[in-house]
């Protein structure tokens, strides 16, 4: 099987059977956005603790390119601390930019998304839900600001 064929085996996986979507009761944050252009719709919803992303879900619909993002987003940054979430998402628009190749052990499944670069209008709905997670985690207070703020 070819690497590419292997990444759309992936993408369908997660589009398929996406993790942590659903509603977190208790959410410290959360906020939503959408792309008008293709009607992706994504919701964040996080806990934190002493600086640690504690859980976070999403709720949304879309493309596959966007529901298996954030799927993989939130496998991506449970457990990890709020700055190095941040720094996640910097380095996920930048694979998504192609200006980062990215390591495939800290990747993980997100290297799936790295071809999305060849087709630049899908690139939206690749960092829409790290978009909706910046935004959700951007104040220092856990309150997220911006357009759809929940």
């Amino acid at each position: 099987m070819a690497l590419e064929d292997l990444y759309k085996e992936v993408i369908l996986e997660h589009y398929k059977n996406p993790r942590n979507k659903r509603e977190l009761p208790g959410a410290q944050v959360s906020c939503s956005r959408n792309n008008p252009l293709c009607g992706d719709e994504i919701t964040i919803q996080a806990r934190l603790g002493d600086g640690i992303v504690a859980e976070v879900t999403f709720q949304g619909s879309g493309c596959s390119i966007s529901q298996a993002s954030a799927s993989m987003l939130t496998e991506a940054v449970t457990g990890v601390s709020k700055d190095r979430a941040l720094e996640l998402a910097g380095e996920f628009r930048s694979m998504m930019e192609g200006s980062l190749d990215p390591d495939e052990d800290e990747f993980g499944d997100m290297v799936a998304l790295k071809g999305v670069v060849k087709y630049p209008v899908r690139i939206k709905c690749a960092v829409l839900a790290w978009d909706v997670l910046q935004e959700a985690l951007g104040d220092a207070a856990g309150q997220a600001s911006g357009a759809s703020p929940h």
